[in-house]
């Protein structure tokens, strides 16, 4: 079986965007009347779902994507908690819906209802309901709901703490993954998204969050940011900062996905992370969906450079599955239950 651990849904009715720009519009204009979530049919989540990600798992053949609200779109910058709660539940019943209309392809992933300012608890309440309710399997972490202005503490401080101890409660991970850049000088997908992925596993050397949670998970996507390229510096880092090694200090807690768009770049991942951190993830259709020129390839078909790898076929199904499957342990038991 092969479970990508990183989709989102990029793809989603017009009218739920309709509904999103109701909400900012009402934040320039208060005299406008209060926006309601989008009256969306089965049949155009189908529509969006059969001609892009469904259509790709067909042709690219994986089985099953963790699926979660569009990343980009999440925008905890924009407006006021009332706003984002709001936005985010919508969001989530969306994914909730794929997932009734696709139980075999997908599996929810939940965005949290973050807000500049806003206590990191007062999230939990939406992470319960999704994992409990809703029958989702993790939730992505924003670590700078600012929007590339990074105003919230480290992910180590004790700030974050109560969504932790939820998150241990319901044996859930999370994937590290910012959202849109209101800053000019981060492009969001080319720069933002690399730079939090790299700052996520810095903090986490310079903290000690794993000892007061050791059984926290952690997914770093888009291939760990710049982590493995630089892995001799994180390590001499953790030296120089007196921290432990971090194959005990960070790795045990830690994962990195496989969405690297090119054939040497997921060489040097596999070379430097142990395996047993690397969880297949592809992020279609997402930030980079054009044909690779060199390849005549899409850029963001990330089975191809698994299976180009010489690597024993049993350490590419742990890739594919097993370490998916032990990170994620409410999908083990979900798919485990219906006999896959």
């Amino acid at each position: 079986m092969i479970i990508d651990c990183h989709g989102h849904y990029t793809t989603a009715p017009a009218a739920h965007q309709r509904f999103r720009e109701a909400q900012t519009a009402r934040l320039k204009d208060p005299g406008l009347p209060p926006a309601k979530p989008a009256e969306i049919s089965d049949d155009e989540i189908r529509a969006t779902l059969e001609a892009n990600q469904l259509k790709l798992q067909r042709e690219r053949g994986s089985d099953l994507t963790l699926f979660s609200p569009r990343a980009s779109a999440m925008g905890h910058h924009i407006g006021d908690e009332e706003i984002s709660a709001a936005w985010t539940r919508a969001n989530n019943d969306l994914i909730k819906r794929v997932v009734d209309l696709y139980p075999d392809n997908f599996a929810g992933v939940c965005q949290l209802p973050q807000s500049p300012g806003v206590p990191i608890a007062n999230s939990a309440h939406e992470l319960e309901r999704c994992v409990r309710e809703l029958g989702f399997v993790g939730c992505n972490l924003n670590p700078d709901p600012s929007g590339g202005h990074w105003t919230s503490p480290p992910l180590t401080d004790r700030h974050w703490y109560p969504l932790y101890e939820k998150m241990t409660e319901l044996q859930v991970p999370a994937m590290v993954h910012v959202s849109a850049s209101c800053n000019p000088c981060f492009h969001a997908t080319g720069a933002h998204y690399i730079n939090a992925d790299t700052t996520a596993f810095m903090q986490f050397i310079q903290g000690d969050l794993f000892h007061d949670f050791p059984g926290l998970r952690f997914i770093i996507p888009h291939g760990g940011g710049a982590v493995p390229y630089h892995w001799g510096r994180y390590r001499g880092l953790a030296d120089m900062l007196k921290r432990p090694p971090l194959t005990t200090h960070v790795m045990r807690n830690v994962f990195f996905d496989t969405c690297v768009y090119h054939q040497p770049g997921i060489d040097l991942l596999f070379r430097v992370i142990d395996l047993d951190n690397i969880l297949f993830g592809s992020e279609m259709v997402g930030a980079v969906r054009g044909i690779d020129p060199q390849t005549k390839f899409h850029f963001d078909d990330t089975k191809r450079y698994i299976d180009a790898l010489q690597i024993p076929q049993a350490d590419k199904i742990r890739v594919f599955e097993k370490n998916a499957r032990r990170v994620f342990p409410r999908l083990d038991a979900l798919l485990t239950a219906r006999g896959r």
